[in-house]
């Protein structure tokens, strides 16, 4: 078949668009002479967005197996005439890289002259969803230390193990203490998915998140016309979780008429739609949460005692990440894992210096922090390997002092030689030449680092770093003394 004729029948037939895959020609310029529908619904551009440029504004540098498609390119007319299953990202209109399939074969016409490379393209986005769910079920699965999604190997976490497995036998109402961050949901979760109730539904309400008056159709649900713009009937979250598990968090945020009501539903299974007159039966299981001191609450009159033994008939206090260093590194894998499957990207670990960071931190913010925090990393790593430079900047600020203790930043200093030490003296160094330069203005010094004015008075408190003179006049101790 002649070159002509070929680019003719191939633009011509309706076959093309047809085919699910995107197909591309590339003539021997390396320019676009063909470009299917489904290549337009894979990436977005239409055919003469696309026409008479190159491949190299669509592809990015995610490819496995480029090599061999550039190989393709330059050896056309020698060594391979077809290459498969190569694993690459495209850009699309939107900015989205999309995962994709790429196969490629050379084109030669009847006098076995090459005049471009066909390439079918797979939308590889089906496929990567499920390799996500499957990485991330697999890890779950796997673990030795994790329980029902739950990571952890501490005696502490061991113990809430062993509690939530007791829970999930009962049908006791479930209280979940905890500081913001450390999992109530996910405890919550677990009893769920471990309970005879598991094939039921799990209703979650965030109970702080709504003011009174919609709260109460929220959970209680409404007739239509019982209040303005209440143009329908509606079933409340109660309702709609019957025969299964409602997770109430922020409960102690409730009113004190919104607490009579959830009583009379813990007491009796009762409960009443707003402007109706009849009563409803339900059969919800209640786990409630909160990070307050709920018995404070209810000795100072805020949460009724009553309601409040009725939520805490099984306990659960969840502990601060603070409290549990062992199981940082296992967290910060499980996030590494997780964060690898969502996006692709293979990243191995946490350097050692990094890692001693993390451990030296408090995780004001306990587990939910540190899942942020790796994903800042994964953001900022350009590499394989999570070094502390890729941590965010508060974080390696107030760990810092943790890890090795300062002294005597003078002169006469004795020589350190481990790297960590010298990291933090450099980082010393920088900090106080940061002051000098602003006229020790703390807050100039703390944008200029992306962090709070607190975290530089922490730092500088720490390392004795002197308010107002210079680095040579102060005494920053930089020995092991505690």
């Amino acid at each position: 078949m002649a070159e002509r004729d070929f680019l003719q029948d191939i633009s011509a037939t309706l076959l093309l668009d047809t085919m699910a895959e995107g197909v591309i020609l590339v003539d021997t310029d390396g320019k676009i002479r063909v470009w299917n529908k489904a290549m337009t619904e894979i990436t977005g551009y239409q055919a003469e967005e696309a026409l008479n440029r190159t491949t190299e504004w669509l592809r990015s540098a995610e490819c496995m197996g480029a090599e061999r498609i550039f190989a393709l390119f330059k050896n056309r007319n020698r060594g391979e005439t077809c290459i498969n299953g190569c694993e690459c990202r495209i850009i699309a209109k939107s900015g989205e890289k999309i995962p994709v399939m790429v196969n490629a074969r050379v084109m030669r016409n009847d006098q076995g002259k090459t005049f471009g490379i066909l390439q079918t393209i797979t939308d590889f986005r089906p496929v990567f969803s499920l390799r996500q769910e499957i990485a991330e079920m697999t890890s779950r699965l796997q673990s030795e230390d994790n329980f029902a999604g739950i990571t952890g190997k501490s005696p502490l976490m061991q113990r809430i193990f062993r509690l939530i497995a007791l829970a999930a036998e009962s049908e006791a109402s479930v209280m979940v203490l905890g500081e913001s961050g450390t999992g109530k949901e996910l405890v919550a979760n677990a009893i769920q998915q471990l309970s005879n109730r598991k094939d039921g539904p799990f209703i979650k309400v965030n109970c702080g998140a709504l003011p009174e008056s919609l709260l109460e159709s929220e959970l209680f649900g409404h007739e239509k016309g019982a209040f303005t713009g209440a143009i329908k009937k509606r079933i409340g979250r109660f309702e709609a979780a019957d025969n299964g598990t409602i997770f109430l968090d922020e409960i102690a945020d409730i009113s004190a008429a919104m607490q009579v009501k959830l009583l009379r539903v813990l007491q009796n299974g009762e409960m009443q739609r707003v402007g109706s007159d009849s009563i409803s039966k339900v059969d919800v299981r209640v786990i409630a949460a909160t990070n307050k001191d709920l018995a404070k609450e209810v000795r100072e009159g805020r949460f009724r005692e009553d309601l409040y033994y009725r939520l805490k008939v099984f306990p659960i206090s969840l502990p601060a990440l603070r409290n549990r260093p062992e199981d940082i590194p296992l967290l910060a894998q499980y996030f590494i894992n997780r964060f690898s499957a969502r996006t692709g990207r293979l990243i191995n670990g946490i350097e050692r210096s990094a890692l001693n960071a993390m451990m030296a931190y408090q995780w004001p913010g306990n587990v939910r922090e540190l899942e942020n925090a790796i994903e800042y990393a994964f953001v900022v790593c350009q590499g394989r390997i999570i070094e502390q430079e890729h941590l965010p900047a508060e974080l390696i600020l107030e760990a810092q002092p943790a890890l090795a203790p300062l002294k005597n930043l003078a002169p006469h200093i004795q020589a350190r030689t481990s790297i960590e030490s010298k990291r933090i003296l450099r980082d010393a160094v920088r900090l106080s030449a940061l002051l000098e330069e602003n006229l020790w203005n703390k807050a100039e010094v703390a944008r200029i680092l992306g962090v709070s004015r607190t975290a530089v008075w922490k730092w500088m408190k720490q390392h004795k770093i002197p308010a107002s003179q210079d680095l040579s006049q102060g005494n920053i101790d930089l020995s092991d003394k505690k």
